[in-house]
């Protein structure tokens, strides 16, 4: 590759939401990193329950984390300066430049929140990193053509004219309909934000490529712009998700001969990606499950994050899942708290300040001497950490949560560099703890995992070393499937190069 070549800002925009948007700039800024140069992240607004801890301590939609690691670079707040985490069906804690600013409704915050004022803090992000990164690879969020919310768009087709972006349609085929989307997306936009558009990517084609071929001298005669790659469905490269989307094609159920471990599935679920590993090893069957009778037959459980930890309890109780994981846990059947997770295990939850909602107090599943008190401030940090009696930093996982919480028994599950802990260990069978990624590290899945199953020897991944081949992976798929010539020709600034 060419160094003294001057990239555009490249942009990945869609017909609609899930298409892959996120996997597909996850995957160039990758390639962009083996070309030898320094890509950086970037999506103006995000809505998303999964998120990430940046090395600052401020908050981050996980998509951009995961771009970040693809490009090989640390996260930062500015690569996704709005974050909209949903508390309820029609509110959001709206978190901006990593830190929450308070919790607004779907209505308010399209009609009545300076949107102005926002453009211009991602602007002021963007800026910050194009001064740093080479190219800038940016995302949008779910369809260029929403017309009722083009003059509060954010995070579309305005970041694109404003930084003058060669920008890519993502289509999802497997879903249907590609013509009329691809094409409603391209005609639907006014002429000024066409021209931006410098190319179609068709995403999650199944079946003979070959079949296809008519199909792109069709799009591209009717849209006129280039059908720039068509991009096979894949099972066999892991980069983790965005959004819980995807958790609908994921286990429901206990597997016969394996470890099977239920992960509760809370309504407000968030950082569903912190068993990804779990998933990676063999003998292990994961399944997320709001059925009884699978968290019985299950050989362990947890309970995940929640972005709503009352509500998600209350829904515990009123559906019978509550008795069942107290039993669960009275019968030694292993049994593990994430977050708001470890949160309701303990005795009482307390919201004096009606953090979460009317509920100011309620009773928690009393499987673990702890009492939470939640609170408006935040916390959102990286950690290094010892696990359970270990002396060594080998650890690491990430903490955001609202609330402190105080054990009168037990021990902790994780010790930290400056004599701090975290969690509380009731037993090896049950515990809980605040960090987020704690199940990445092979010295706690080994150790859960054999609770279980004491001979337990399948070798563990190393999380990270797997990642990075994932992306390796992702970027030759991609690679394989799109012009990279023709692609490189409309991200270089004219006259360079030729």
């Amino acid at each position: 590759m060419e160094m003294e070549k001057k990239l555009k800002p490249l942009m990945f925009v869609g017909t609609g939401s899930d298409v892959g948007k996120s996997i597909i700039t996850a995957g160039f800024c990758r390639i962009l990193k083996q070309d030898g140069y320094r890509p950086a992240p970037f999506k103006a607004q995000n809505m998303s329950l999964n998120s990430y801890a940046t090395p600052e301590g401020l908050e981050i939609g996980r998509a951009q984390a995961v771009q970040a690691e693809a490009a090989g670079i640390a996260c930062r707040s500015e690569m996704n300066p709005v974050l909209l985490k949903p508390t309820g069906d029609q509110h959001s804690q709206v978190v901006l430049n990593g830190r929450p600013i308070g919790n607004q409704s779907a209505k308010t915050y399209f009609l009545e929140t300076d949107r102005d004022y926002l453009f211009n803090q991602a602007m002021k992000a963007w800026h910050y990193l194009n001064g740093k990164y080479h190219p800038m690879v940016m995302e949008g969020a779910g369809s260029i053509s929403e017309l009722n919310l083009r003059d509060k768009d954010i995070t579309n087709m305005r970041i694109a004219r404003e930084t003058g972006a060669a920008t890519f349609l993502v289509a999802d085929i497997d879903r249907g309909g590609v013509f009329a989307s691809v094409y409603g997306s391209v005609m639907l936009l006014p002429p000024e934000e066409r021209d931006l558009i410098a190319g179609i990517i068709i995403n999650k084609f199944r079946g003979d490529m070959s079949l296809f071929d008519e199909g792109r001298k069709i799009m591209e005669e009717i849209t006129g712009k280039p059908v720039v790659g068509v991009i096979p469905y894949f099972h066999n490269i892991r980069i983790e998700d965005e959004d819980a989307v995807p958790l609908a094609l994921k286990r429901h159920h206990p597997v016969q001969g394996k470890i099977n471990v239920a992960v509760v599935l809370f309504p407000r679920m968030a950082n569903f990606t912190d068993f990804s590993l779990l998933e990676q090893i063999s003998r292990v069957n994961l399944y997320f499950t709001h059925d009884i009778s699978a968290i019985r037959e299950a050989d362990m459980v947890i309970l995940p994050g929640s972005k709503n930890t009352i509500d998600d309890l209350l829904y515990l109780k009123s559906t019978g899942m509550a008795d069942e994981l107290v039993k669960a846990a009275q019968n030694g059947k292993p049994l593990y708290g994430i977050c708001g997770g470890y949160q309701m295990m303990g005795t009482e939850i307390h919201d004096p300040d009606g953090v979460e909602g009317k509920v100011r107090s309620v009773k928690g599943l009393e499987i673990l001497p702890v009492t939470t008190t939640l609170t408006g401030e935040k916390i959102t940090r990286q950690r290094r950490f010892a696990y359970r009696e270990g002396k060594a930093l080998t650890n690491s996982g990430y903490e955001i949560h609202m609330g402190e919480t105080v054990l009168s028994g037990g021990k902790p599950v994780a010790w930290f560099e400056d004599g701090t802990h975290d969690g509380c260990l009731l037993n090896e069978h049950c515990w809980g703890s605040y960090l987020h990624g704690i199940f990445d590290n092979r010295e706690v899945v080994e150790q859960i995992l054999k609770t279980v199953s004491p001979g337990f020897s399948e070798p563990i991944p190393d999380y990270l070393a797997f990642k990075e081949e994932q992306y390796d992976k992702l970027a030759t798929h991609i690679r394989e499937h799109v012009d990279m010539d023709q692609f490189y020709r409309l991200i270089t600034h004219e006259n360079q190069g030729q």
